[in-house]
């Protein structure tokens, strides 16, 4: 058991899929935060939360999916208005390993995927410039920002052309991400070339199946559908809420049946 404001557990990862189960106890009323990182590149967290405990004595267990992991993670956990006294108890920590991948996918999108994971573990510390997986089949084009044709930034993080594999990335908008995030992101971008789809509904479901097929956690994935408008409110409209709608009850589908 560990009191205090503040701890942080270090875990030989080794590339391996596992989950970490934290169960936290509230020594008085507080704000948690957890963030899971590769200590040994920046912006590169594999998760991160903050959950409100609003009584004393409260306990709660928090399930850290981790599908892809580096060589070594660090978990952070920590009491987020840094409060004079101790404000919570680190009851437990578990970690156990996750069943096998299950990804029902075609190759191709299988090796997108995995390309794009790949891309993701590292876009936080890598310099913008051309990125191509082993065969040469993908190519993802890391921009400092994603600009319109007279130079102004636009708000997408990624984009792609739907006749070739081909996704341009905003680095300034993905260094801020979570890992997850970035995977659900480029999932996305990727059906819309498999699917020859403009739709962005087709194209969320789709990707969102396969990122959560593969494992990533359920709250990174609602996190990755409200991440843009979120930031930029002046820019939703109706068919942007429904949008989002759809992916969160699919989200929540999928839990309940795990399919």
């Amino acid at each position: 058991m560990f009191f205090g404001r503040y701890s942080c557990v270090h875990i030989p990862s080794n590339r391996e899929r596992f989950q970490i189960k934290l169960t936290i106890r509230a020594l008085m009323p507080f704000e948690l935060g957890i963030r899971v990182y590769d200590p040994e590149h920046p912006n590169s967290y594999y998760f991160r939360r903050k959950a409100a405990f609003a009584k004393a004595n409260s306990k709660r267990e928090f399930v850290i999916a981790l599908p892809v992991s580096p060589e070594v993670l660090e978990m952070e956990v920590f009491d987020k208005n840094h409060a004079d006294d101790d404000a919570f108890e680190i009851v437990n920590v578990k970690i156990e390993k996750m069943p096998a991948l299950a990804v029902w996918a075609t190759d191709d999108q299988h090796r997108f995927l995995e390309f794009a994971i790949q891309f993701a573990q590292k876009a936080g510390y890598v310099p913008p410039g051309f990125y191509e997986s082993k065969d040469n089949e993908f190519l993802f084009q890391y921009l400092d920002k994603i600009t319109d044709p007279f130079g102004a930034e636009l708000i997408t993080p990624a984009r792609t052309h739907r006749k070739m594999p081909r996704v341009q990335i905003s680095q300034r908008l993905f260094k801020s991400y979570t890992i997850p995030i970035r995977v659900a992101i480029l999932a996305h971008e990727g059906c819309h070339w498999f699917l020859n789809t403009r739709s962005q509904t087709t194209a969320d479901l789709c990707g969102m199946k396969q990122y959560l097929d593969y494992g990533f956690p359920t709250i990174e994935a609602v996190y990755a559908v409200t991440k843009v408008f979120g930031k930029n409110p002046e820019i939703v409209g109706a068919s942007q809420i429904e949008r989002t709608k759809d992916v969160i009850n699919f989200i929540e589908n999928y839990r309940a049946n795990e399919y």
